[in-house]
């Protein structure tokens, strides 16, 4: 017969779950998924699958991918899909879904470039141009939160009407034409460098690490984790989850409207077309990355490498001439294999 030991006073109040988990990290198979499952593991595959696309890349187009200036192409493209992403991730964490960050760029495009709102930015300064699209922006992430927190709308309801709302509202006020941005001052800021890096990246570098410590040193984080795993258990913790989730779709739109003045800066127009499919691109990006779509797992570092991995595969594609017919299905395929290899790791962790 044998005879359970007390544990003392003295000792450690984990030393037996650690006990046990030294017990067992040998085993295969949990071990195993246990590896496969961390962040540096996925983090260190996300590198790895860039460096492939980057040496496709020079085996099919040559001098044309491996330039710098091909090179600072595809981070400024990176920057304006970049800032979209990062706030879609914390939609995603927080067990939600956006589907109208595209047309919300292209209403913020629209309405910073009208004719009055121009004529305003020059009298004063064309910071009023950026106010204009990050506050359109916020607007419509707050009427998206609001529906869906306190609205009990599903996300993908929400965001789709939206999404139809904000585009067709956007080619009223443009008339289907496309705005000039006038302001060289605005053009020059945006579209200039710093030490040979440009203004865009370094906006998207900005974002990306104010995102990190958002999502990973503060309250506001771990509450939005928490929502995403399991709504009810936060309530009961404490946790305004209503109000937590509106605040997740305002912090969304306000990243739209930022992505909108990045897009006016490199293309020197506001137009209604603006961000089409960057819906696509952004969940892309947060599911390749790591995040889980059901919510309650993010990361920011593997959503930044997801941005670039998409970015580069785009880039190649480009310049071996493949249609976007052709890119969007690829595109496809690669986030249906993201959502069920994420499935098989959970079902690892949970058999384990």
């Amino acid at each position: 017969m044998s005879v359970e030991t007390p544990r003392t006073s003295e000792e450690p109040a984990g030393t037996q779950e650690m006990a046990a988990h030294a017990a067992t990290a040998g085993s295969g198979p949990s071990a195993l998924s246990s590896f496969l499952g961390g962040s540096v593991t996925r983090n260190l595959g996300l590198v790895i699958a860039l460096v492939i696309l980057c040496v496709v890349g020079l085996a099919t187009a040559g001098e044309r991918f491996g330039s710098i200036d091909n090179a600072l192409t595809i981070l400024r493209l990176a920057a304006v899909v970049g800032v979209v992403s990062v706030g879609m991730t914390f939609v995603i964490c927080g067990g939600g879904i956006d589907l109208s960050v595209g047309a919300i760029v292209a209403l913020s495009s629209v309405w910073a470039t009208t004719l009055a709102t121009q004529t305003m930015a020059e009298d004063i300064h064309w910071i009023v141009m950026v106010l204009t699209a990050v506050l359109v922006g916020g607007a419509c992430g707050l009427v998206n939160g609001l529906l869906i927190a306190y609205g009990k709308v599903a996300p993908f309801i929400a965001t789709l009407a939206m999404l139809a709302s904000a585009r067709g509202l956007a080619e009223l006020i443009a008339q289907r034409k496309t705005q000039i941005v006038r302001d060289r001052s605005f053009i020059d800021f945006f579209g200039g460098s710093v030490l040979g890096v440009p203004v865009l990246v370094i906006i998207f570098a900005i974002v990306a690490a104010l995102g990190w410590v958002l999502l990973n040193r503060t309250t506001f984080g771990r509450r939005t984790l928490a929502i995403g795993g399991n709504p009810e258990a936060a309530r009961l913790a404490g946790i305004k989850v209503e109000r937590q989730t509106a605040y997740l779709y305002v912090l969304l739109g306000l990243a739209c409207g930022l992505a909108a003045v990045m897009l006016m800066a490199r293309t020197t127009t506001g137009t209604s077309t603006h961000g089409n499919l960057l819906e696509l691109d952004a969940i892309a990006a947060v599911v390749i990355g790591g995040t889980l779509l059901s919510g309650g797992r993010g990361t920011i570092v593997g959503t930044i490498l997801g941005v670039l991995i998409f970015t580069t595969l785009t880039n190649v594609f480009t310049l071996n001439n493949v249609d976007t017919s052709t890119q969007n299905v690829a595109k496809g395929v690669i986030i249906v294999a993201a959502v069920l290899l994420q499935q098989r790791l959970a079902a690892r962790r949970r058999s384990t």
